[in-house]
């Protein structure tokens, strides 16, 4: 099970109330997420579930229903479970969750001839639908591997908009990340840095243990090379999503 970190209560509430900021960071988010009694995808429905029944539907609700499609619900569960959960707790709150849910699971038209352009534009394939690592994004990603021989190397592209979570790539020695751009337009940034913007021919290299990101940028496909740097006892922990306030920041 990836480790859950959060910050929220440092970041918000470290220098004022430093305590709560401990109970949320390390005890919620820390011991308790990280508990894995209960799987992290039955864990995020049942936040859903509580914070519904509460009344609370402000931005830790929409916190929270991101957190459950990054943690594998799909459209047809969420809309299941609010309905479900509506009956029980009253149908007005279910209305006021679905307007949240509608902007988080967004169902949008396949645009075949920006796909079909983006693909022209370099010679690695675009490949398929990032199933597997889903979870880790904010919307659709693909996945083509180039090399699984020697050194891994796939090719990553990424819808508008599209971007993976915060991220640390672990090694004892070694290890961490190449990026190499090959197609449309990006971002890359580090934790306590600013972004910086990705075009065909950049560059980018990961050391171990560094905090980051990556991803499309709003208006554009986006694809790189992601080449797996050799190392020892290397893992990686998927961290929290890049915010809408985050991103939004980004042209």
């Amino acid at each position: 099970m990836e480790k859950i970190v959060q910050t929220a209560g440092r970041d918000a509430l470290g220098a004022f109330a430093p305590a709560f900021a401990h109970y949320n960071d390390d005890v919620l988010f820390g011991e308790n997420w990280n508990d894995d009694a209960i799987d992290l995808k039955t864990r995020s429905i049942l936040t859903v579930v509580a914070l519904m029944s509460s009344g609370v539907t402000d931005s830790s609700l929409k916190y929270h229903l991101q957190n459950a499609k990054n943690h594998g619900v799909t459209q047809k569960e969420i809309a299941a479970i609010i309905t479900h959960v509506a009956f029980y707790v009253g149908w007005p709150k279910g209305w006021a969750v679905f307007n949240m849910a509608k902007e988080i699971w967004a169902v949008e038209p396949e645009d075949d001839s920006a796909r079909a352009k983006h693909q022209a534009s370099m010679v690695f394939p675009i490949g398929e639908p990032n199933v597997a690592y889903a979870k880790y994004f904010i919307g659709q990603s693909y996945l083509a591997p180039i090399s699984t021989q020697q050194v891994g190397i796939h090719n990553v592209t990424f819808e508008p908009g599209c971007r993976n979570n915060w991220h640390i790539h672990h090694a004892k020695t070694g290890g961490g990340q190449i990026l190499v751009c090959v197609a449309g337009r990006g971002y890359y940034q580090e934790e306590g840095k600013p972004a910086v913007e990705l075009n065909p021919g950049d560059c980018i290299n990961i050391p171990a243990e560094v905090k980051h990101w990556h991803g499309a940028a709003p208006d554009s496909w986006f694809s790189h090379l992601a080449v797996e740097v050799p190392g020892t006892e290397c893992s990686n922990e998927w961290c929290e999503p890049v915010t809408d306030e985050e991103y939004s920041k980004l042209k």
